[in-house]
């Protein structure tokens, strides 16, 4: 008999963008018949600490002195487990400090024997959209990591955005790869409950949903594989390396894939590929622009690169 999993969620973002209110907003929806646990790692951040949550009925924990990623590790694994055996939750919030890695927080929770008893769900960060448009954030590892590893990127503080700020915010967001299942705008980090069951899992192969606006005859194409399918390094430097030759007019290339445990991006573009690690978890995926390429051929190959 297969034990129910908690479902659990991660809501990241930087610094005053709005992450304790987003949590209060979707305390103020949950459905009264499902169990609800919270770890806040960050107690007392805009006077907000376990007292004030706990008004709910919902259990809470504080984690302090450091990021859940680091420092306070292993209180986060050693917590979440209490957690489990105490409430038999069907749902565990996690608020991130704003210094914190998502992508090691989410890595810890994968890790034995938590993975037994938790289902990553959707992930949400909430971002300021003047802090996204603007460079010196964009640049920031913590900031990519905290964008790179989310389902739901919701941008928070709209109010305060000009017209400006929001058409670059959303020509940015439909761009990111790998793609978000949701981008949303919202006043005051006001969430939706119905944010939570959205879906994460992408079908095995699927057409891009944006091509150069003069597409010319291009084909697109995806292929995604599950979380915890390791590629081989070599055999995916090779698989990049003869792509030109398994497709005619190749103009575009990107893929996240988990290697050895640890997860890369690359991409390749004008005859030259470049990798770099990146905070995506949620699957390894694969997207071309071509004028023309065998898909089956593609998945073929690619499926040979795994471990």
């Amino acid at each position: 008999m297969s034990v129910k999993k908690t479902k659990v969620h991660l809501i990241s973002g930087f610094l005053g963008t709005g992450k304790t209110t987003a949590l209060k907003s979707l305390m103020a929806q949950k459905n009264p018949d499902e169990k609800w646990v919270i770890i806040v790692n960050e107690f007392g951040e805009i006077g907000i600490d376990g007292a004030v949550l706990s008004d709910n009925g919902i259990p809470v924990a504080e984690i302090a002195g450091g990021c859940l990623c680091c420092v306070a590790g292993p209180q986060m694994s050693n917590t979440v487990a209490k957690m489990l055996r105490d409430v038999a939750p069907d749902r565990l919030m996690i608020e991130a400090s704003g210094l914190a890695h998502a992508a090691s927080v989410i890595d810890e929770l994968k890790t034995p024997p938590l993975d037994q008893s938790l289902e990553i769900g959707a992930v949400f960060t909430v971002v300021d959209p003047r802090q996204f448009v603007s460079p010196d954030y964009a640049q920031q590892a913590l900031y990519k990591d905290q964008i790179g590893v989310c389902d739901v990127l919701v941008a928070s503080k709209t109010d305060l955005c000009g017209p400006e700020v929001l058409a670059e915010f959303r020509e940015k967001a439909a761009k990111l790869f790998p793609p978000k299942a949701l981008v949303a705008e919202v006043d005051n980090a006001q969430m939706n409950i119905e944010w939570l069951d959205i879906p994460v899992v992408e079908k095995s192969r699927y057409r891009l949903k944006t091509l150069p606006d003069n597409t010319m005859g291009f084909q697109s194409q995806g292929f995604t594989f599950a979380a915890g399918q390791d590629f081989d390094g070599e055999r995916l430097t090779n698989f990049f390396n003869d792509l030109p030759k398994m497709t005619e007019g190749l103009v575009r290339a990107k893929g996240v894939f988990q290697v050895l445990g640890t997860w890369v991006w690359l991409n390749w573009v004008d005859g030259q590929w470049g990798a770099s690690q990146v905070s995506w978890r949620r699957d390894s995926r694969f997207e071309l622009i071509a004028k023309s390429f065998d898909a089956d051929l593609i998945e073929k190959k690619l499926t040979e690169a795994l471990e």
